[in-house]
């Protein structure tokens, strides 16, 4: 996840940070595939039925206990949708008890007062919400007539709670015209964060629904452009993406001539510290039939499962043919990403996509948007591309 306001504002004003990194991964823990929508880029294939296998209770608790002993920091509770499982209350309680940070990424369709109450009173330190555009827009993409509203209100719910909720939008070319009023949605109705998801390809997700290199850099230019405006202000709506480390040396091209070189160079320091892409170092990712993958969207990389082996042992080793590469420098990434300039911020971007896309897990991301001339050279003239409603028309 790359904490765009946060380093923004670093490039304002430089100052110290914490240069300790976690021992142990974010799990993303997908509960269940079962979904009440069918979302036309869902990475999980999930449909409204179902699946023969899924870890029971018992194992889930169990599991939380081995996650412990690996340092997880913090557990992300996903689906499907998570709402639709029957223990969801039951394994949020252990989690808790355990002291992990808590989180839960959900549609919002079934997110009613009700259920807003109960996630406040198990503690949840973040609810996520996906919506993917206002209105017909979200609908179309959702796959259901009506779920913009249902998501909204549950949206509202939360956030009458006092949870802390974000708004996640996966950028598409259905979509990449209503970002800023995805940015305004959030400043209406009290949302902390919005987190921009990049397509990453997998299960229903693929290259036909992606947004194209152009929308891309003009909706990140946005987004650098609102976060300064919001800081200037003393707005307080956090701005972060996902799942395309290209975002990090598209920043740095756009603040030169913008702030001091000291800055910016203080600020890359920060990046390198970060190292980009986490697959298989920072992030795991726990299925619903109990299959230990390096990140979501990578399923067919099967690390273990914690139905035969823990967590903490599955982690630890690094025997793997695909952890060795992941966290060991990632040298056999090949292509543009060997010459690139950012490699040392971004770390090869996504592997899923690479592998989708050309069959080869360590070829250069076919996603990352910026130029051969950009990543070759230290001295780029960054093209101000602008975004307004009229460039769309």
């Amino acid at each position: 996840m790359f904490r765009l306001t946060h380093y923004l504002e670093h490039l304002s004003k430089p100052a110290d940070y914490s240069k300790r990194k976690p021992k142990g991964p974010v799990v993303i823990w997908n509960l269940l595939r079962r979904c009440n929508l069918a979302c036309r880029h869902c990475y999980a294939n999930s449909y409204n039925k179902e699946f023969e296998g899924e870890l029971n209770l018992q194992s889930a608790l169990a599991n939380i206990t081995e996650m412990k002993k690996a340092s997880v920091p913090a557990v992300i509770l996903s689906g499907g949708e998570p709402l639709l499982h029957p223990h969801l209350f039951d394994i949020a309680a252990e989690v808790k008890k355990q002291g992990f940070f808590l989180a839960l990424s959900s549609n919002g369709v079934l997110l009613t007062e009700e259920i807003a109450e109960k996630l406040k009173a198990a503690e949840f330190n973040y609810v996520g919400i996906s919506l993917d555009g206002i209105g017909p827009v979200h609908d179309h993409i959702r796959g259901e007539q009506g779920a913009f509203e249902k998501s909204l209100q549950g949206v509202r719910n939360a956030v009458k709670q006092g949870l802390k909720v974000g708004l996640r939008t996966t950028l598409t070319h259905t979509n990449y015209h209503q970002i800023e009023d995805m940015l305004n949605l959030c400043l209406e109705n009290g949302v902390s964060k919005f987190y921009l998801s990049h397509l990453n390809y997998g299960g229903r997700g693929n290259k036909r629904e992606d947004a194209h290199f152009q929308m891309t850099r003009k909706v990140m230019e946005l987004l650098f452009e609102k976060a300064m405006e919001y800081q200037q202000k003393g707005i307080d709506l956090e701005i972060v993406t996902g799942n395309n480390d290209a975002d990090a040396g598209l920043m740095l091209l756009w603040a030169e001539g913008k702030f001091p070189s000291e800055n910016i160079e203080h600020v890359k320091g920060m990046l390198e510290h970060w190292g980009g892409n986490a697959s298989g170092i920072g992030v795991a990712n726990i299925d619903s039939q109990g299959d230990v993958h390096p990140d979501s969207f990578w399923p067919g990389v099967k690390l273990g499962s914690i139905k035969e082996n823990s967590f903490a042992d599955i982690w630890s080793d690094s025997s793997h043919p695909v952890l060795q590469v992941l966290r060991g420098g990632r040298k056999s990434i090949h292509g543009r990403c060997r010459e690139c300039r950012f490699f040392s911020i971004c770390h090869g971007n996504t592997r899923a996509r690479a592998q989708q896309m050309l069959k080869d897990p360590w070829a250069s991301d076919p996603g990352c948007y910026l130029t051969d001339e950009e990543i070759k050279k230290e001295n780029i003239e960054f093209t101000h591309h602008g975004l307004t409603k009229e460039a769309f028309c």
